[in-house]
């Protein structure tokens, strides 16, 4: 249920406002706004003779490396890096929003190191190539009755991608994905190849689990894995407000609990998944990109008057919204309820909130984005346990990440100059694969390992090899 603008104004209007109220003056002017961002492009780059062109998912990060090599097993990949002089980065599905893959010398792509290399199901432990997509992992495993604990709620990163940057589903009882990493093979500057476990090289390990790519290029990892399982789901509206005070109580009430706050709204959509045993009735068709697209909608005609806007919202969730019901319900096997396909392109900053914080700082920012006028994707709010990895943003505990996000095409600067120095202020730690602005000094006074981390990279790499500028900026080194 997608809104033009003459379904938008009827629904402010049957709220009590008289058409001949309507500034038109104002109504026009917003109307013929362009909120493309200066210099957005979302081709490849041009890349010159002799070089290759690569950019991320979003096309916020552009390369023209001099070559994209993609190894058919482990040791090619070993001799391509031992071999070569210049500096590397490896790349997943560049799903990530921070330059962490960016290089003019080599990108690796490591997708066809992918698929289930063997398993244990009396052990529940399997074994796949780092190339592997998260969706197409879940889908091995079940075939032979394994499971992620938990899953993100995008599946198109690689297991090397999603694990190197602490991506994360939501859960207070359940940890960020790379949790579950037992053992993996990493190819160091050299192009030694390492089986690093918790027993053979337990600083390595401790380290690598959450590695940016900065300490080599691992190439399968063994998992610890779960029965497969079903869940069930529920989707609703509910206020916001609501929502916030009721947040941690939510989250301790059920296995999976999130929500997404909605600029120019009073309301926010909630999401909770809990443990199922029952007939599995299957997931509906998606909505989010029509809801997506009504919020857009929205903020295109009457972005220019708040009231309105949240006038007509509410009465777009009156008719779009059962009284007796959420929004949605829905059971399957797990993997097929907590992803969500993104089809449409955004930017985004995340970062990982101390719990005790959580509320005041949603508030803040759910505040800032609804006042402004421009604003209108939803802003997410989840939950993660705590793990052990050196550079993981839940090693001291559970922590709330709160993501807010800008479509691709318009300015993000929002981001930066807003929204990170209140996540900032409330004590949080960003996610390695959204948008920031730390570096070393910063990132010493979050992480109590990252001394250690540190001094680790530069053993393991002393010449910088796995470095770009990005990483240099983090850990204080000199790319000259």
């Amino acid at each position: 249920m997608t809104l033009n603008r003459r379904k938008v104004l009827k629904m402010g209007l049957g709220a009590g406002v008289a058409l001949t109220s309507i500034p038109v003056a104002q109504s026009v002017i917003w109307s013929g706004k362009d909120f493309t961002r200066p210099g957005y492009e979302p081709a490849l780059p041009e890349a010159p003779e002799g070089r290759a062109a690569w950019q991320n998912w979003s096309g916020l990060h552009k390369a023209t490396p001099k070559e994209i090599f993609v190894p058919a097993d482990a040791a090619a990949l070993a001799e391509k890096i031992g071999a070569w002089s210049g500096r590397v980065r490896p790349v997943g599905s560049g799903h990530s929003f921070t330059p962490l893959v960016p290089s003019q010398d080599m990108i690796v792509d490591i997708s066809r190191l992918s698929g289930l290399i063997s398993y244990d199901s009396a052990a529940k432990t399997a074994t796949f190539g780092a190339g592997t997509r998260l969706r197409q992992t879940a889908q091995l495993a079940a075939k032979v009755g394994l499971a992620f604990p938990n899953m993100p709620d995008i599946d198109v990163q690689t297991l090397a991608g999603s694990f190197s940057t602490g991506t994360h589903g939501t859960g207070r009882r359940l940890a960020a994905i790379h949790d579950g990493v037992q053992s993996f093979h990493m190819i160091t500057a050299t192009g030694a190849m390492l089986d690093v476990s918790r027993d053979s090289h337990p600083e390595l390990f401790a380290a690598g689990k959450v590695s940016l790519g900065s300490l080599g290029v691992i190439t399968d990892y063994t998992l610890r894995m779960v029965d497969n399982y079903a869940l069930t789901r529920t989707i609703t509206l509910a206020r916001t407000d609501d929502i916030i005070a009721n947040m941690l109580d939510l989250s301790k009430a059920h296995r999976n609990f999130e929500f997404y706050a909605l600029p120019g709204s009073d309301y926010s959509a909630v999401i909770i998944h809990d443990s199922y045993d029952g007939k599995l009735e299957g997931r509906p068709p998606s909505k989010d990109e029509d809801f997506l697209a009504t919020l857009k909608d929205l903020r295109d005609t009457l972005g220019w008057w708040p009231w309105l806007r949240r006038k007509a919202f509410g009465a777009y969730a009156s008719a779009f919204v059962p009284d007796d019901g959420p929004m949605e319900e829905a059971t399957d096997e797990y993997w097929k309820l907590l992803t969500t396909s993104r089809p449409t392109k955004f930017n985004e900053t995340e970062y990982h909130i101390p719990e005790a914080n959580a509320q005041a700082a949603i508030t803040e920012i759910n505040a800032i984005m609804s006042s402004r006028s421009d604003a209108y994707y939803p802003i997410e709010c989840r939950f993660t346990g705590q793990d052990d990895a050196w550079l993981s943003p839940f090693n001291d505990g559970v922590r709330c990440s709160i993501a807010v996000h800008t479509p691709a095409d318009e300015s993000y600067r929002v981001l930066a100059d807003v929204i990170e120095p209140v996540m900032q202020r409330h004590g949080g730690r960003p996610h390695w694969g959204k948008m920031h602005s730390l570096g070393e000094d910063e990132l010493m006074a979050l992480y109590p390992a990252f001394a250690d981390f540190k001094a680790l990279r530069k053993e393991m790499d002393p010449d910088g090899k796995f470095l770009n500028p990005h990483l240099a900026k983090l850990f204080g080194e000199d790319l000259a």
